[in-house]
């Protein structure tokens, strides 16, 4: 029996009526101490202490002494306490036993088999794809919308908070902004679609932490919420648990404070509890939704992806589905597959790249991880965007109070795996909701073009300019240069004249440098969109910039040398067939290191010089045909 397996013993065998002075559970520093506190105080006291956690008060002195500080480290017990689902006494006993499969080498996928789940493969523009996109639409506005955003940018080089941060400096939209009008537009166009054109607000459910609340909402109240009323954006705030400080489970206290137990971010698998306790769920289910769809704060293509994985989810009566983009074998990206227990227990989850090919050969897949015939791994590249039936989803809930099955990551010291080089804590990853699945949900995938719906920002400068040549540098610089990549493919697919990119280095990355397109969600969501509102011959050279903004413009037989901007409100009708060459916009190294450039400009290794644009703009109601020339 284990020291503190003994003390749990010792203590739990206890009971505060047997004890003559009503304290003899306490240890000497607590009990001298319990007048201080509440009634509800003095219970997770002792519960603490039946679960060997004496020494957060082994340094209480006497009453008298830091007598605040001591009331405040119980206000942070209750909090820890009412946040996790099952409480506090739940916490520490699921990181007793991660812990002892950490130290014992246990590996959670033991007893299961891999194969390729069920899933769809998509290729934008193809009829498939167009025919799923038309389906998603239809099915938008019954959709609710979860942002997992609890991340500063410090990763990135950036200290605001992500989703301030611009998609791209063509335009300067920030991601939040990008997010909610591409929502907006997804509303309209849903909407229009319903019999008799139902007027529905899409929820947008916005997950937070200590680190981004209150500036999460100070972007959205100085923006005027983007468009969105205020009402259909909810924020809902992540709390931290509790530092483990050793392989016992021992709680580890702040190194800055004596009164404070330290604390750490959870994960983004919190979203799941927080939804359930926030009674949304069945506020959403009651006024007709059907679905849930989760992601991330900074991918700027997310959106263009979003369309047809509904409509697979909607066609496939899906109850989970993920997103995902071809993933070459080895590929540092988790792969989705589908796990078979010997018992017969059966899930569609994540698994991470380094777990997923020793899995494969112990399994008698003797080479592992290898790529098909489509020159990809069968076993597609998880996205972190998932989409839920609601229905399934709440019920689902209903059984596991929104817990997410954990895992933990202690760095020790030595081989003895008693003791860690630095505190560690529980931790659970939105994805992996299916892990707790009954057999009998319907859970696949949906795997779109990684150009058209993949390109996350999470690398600064210098990670990014280490990352090997041909891997991606998911940085602020490649996830702005995939927007224009992005833009220009569409066009070319609908038939526009593209030229090719010319390659250039920032900040240590060798990138390709694409005309610089940028259109509103209002102006297209889908390749239809594209497809009606571009047409005739079109030409854009590689040098140019062109900006979209505005639900009802028309351009045909365009020929762009230069920079033209197109803004129109919803009530201007406009037709324009331009012909267009100037000096145009053109990139500035920009070197990250050096203070006097923002953050957000140096992190990407450019600066926009505007030499010369053509500027249209339609701020009057009216119908417009425009054809013109401007060479200067």
């Amino acid at each position: 029996m284990t020291t503190v397996e003994s003390t749990i013993k010792t203590f739990s065998s206890l009971n505060v009526d047997e004890v003559d002075d009503g304290e003899g559970w306490a240890s000497p520093p607590l009990a001298k101490n319990l007048g201080l506190l509440s009634a509800n105080q003095i219970e997770l006291a002792r519960m603490l202490i039946e679960e060997a956690q004496q020494h957060l008060f082994a340094h209480w002195p006497e009453p008298g002494i830091d007598d605040e500080k001591k009331k405040s480290f119980f206000d942070q017990v209750e909090k820890l306490d009412t946040s996790y689902p099952g409480g506090l006494r739940s916490y520490i006993h699921n990181a007793r036993q991660l812990l002892a499969d950490s130290k014992a080498g246990k590996n959670p996928f033991d007893g299961f088999t891999p194969s390729v789940p069920a899933g769809e493969v998509l290729s934008f523009g193809e009829e498939n794809f167009i025919k799923f996109e038309e389906a998603g639409i239809r099915e938008a506005c019954d959709a609710a919308f979860v942002l997992v955003a609890g991340g500063l940018g410090e990763r990135l080089g950036y200290g605001g908070i992500k989703l301030a941060l611009p998609s791209e400096t063509t335009t300067g939209t920030c991601f939040l902004q990008l997010y909610v009008e591409s929502i907006l537009a997804l509303q309209e166009a849903s909407c229009k679609q319903k019999e008799g054109n139902v007027d529905r607000h899409i929820p947008l459910v916005i997950m937070t932490s200590d680190d981004t609340h209150s500036r999460t909402q100070e972007l959205l109240e100085s923006n005027a919420y983007f468009g969105m009323k205020s009402n259909q954006v909810h924020l809902l705030k992540q709390e931290k648990v509790a530092c483990l400080a050793d392989a016992d489970a021992n709680l580890a206290l702040d190194p800055s404070e004596k009164y404070k137990i330290q604390t750490k971010p959870h994960g983004h698998g919190d979203v799941h509890a927080l939804l359930y306790s926030s009674g949304l769920l069945h506020k959403w289910q009651n006024s007709g939704l059907k679905w849930v769809l989760f992601f991330q704060d900074t991918n700027g293509l997310l959106f263009k992806g979003i369309p047809a994985s509904l409509g697979v989810s909607a066609s496939k009566d899906f109850h989970v589905n993920s997103l995902a983009v071809p993933r070459k074998a080895k590929e540092a990206i988790g792969g989705i597959a589908q796990l078979t227990h010997e018992d017969g227990r059966r899930m569609v989850i994540n698994v991470e790249y380094n777990q997923l090919d020793p899995l494969l050969r112990a399994t008698g897949h003797v080479d592992g991880d290898v790529n098909d015939e489509t020159g990809y791994s069968p076993y597609p590249g998880n996205i972190n965007q998932l989409i839920l039936r609601l229905g399934p989803y709440i019920e689902e809930l209903s059984r596991t109070k929104g817990a997410i099955t954990e895992f933990v990551n202690p760095k020790y010291k030595d081989s003895s795996k008693t003791s860690f080089k630095s505190s560690t804590r529980l931790e659970c990853m939105m994805q992996d909701y299916p892990r707790t699945l009954l057999p009998s949900a319907r859970v696949g995938f949906t795997v779109m073009d990684t150009w058209l719906a993949y390109a996350p920002v999470k690398n600064n400068p210098e990670d990014a300019a280490k990352v090997p040549k041909g891997n991606p540098y998911h940085s602020a610089t490649s996830g702005e240069m995939a927007i224009y990549r992005a833009h220009s493919r569409i066009l070319r697919k609908v038939g526009a004249k593209i030229e090719d990119p010319q390659m250039g280095v920032f900040n240590g990355q060798e990138v390709e440098i694409w005309p610089r397109i940028v259109w509103s969600p209002r102006w297209a969501l889908t390749f239809s969109d594209v497809k009606n509102k571009l047409t005739g011959n079109c030409e854009i050279s590689q040098k140019s910039t062109m900006v979209v903004k505005g639900a009802n413009i028309h351009i045909n037989d365009l020929s762009l040398d230069g920079a033209l901007i197109v803004n129109a409100i919803d009530q201007a009708e406009v037709k324009l067939s331009p012909h267009v060459q100037n000096d145009g916009w053109m990139f500035e190294p920009v070197d990250y290191k050096d203070n006097s450039t923002p953050e957000e400009i140096r992190i990407r290794g450019f600066a926009i010089k505007k030499n010369d644009q053509t500027i249209l703009n339609y701020d009057q109601p009216g119908k417009y045909c425009v054809q013109f020339h401007s060479v200067r």
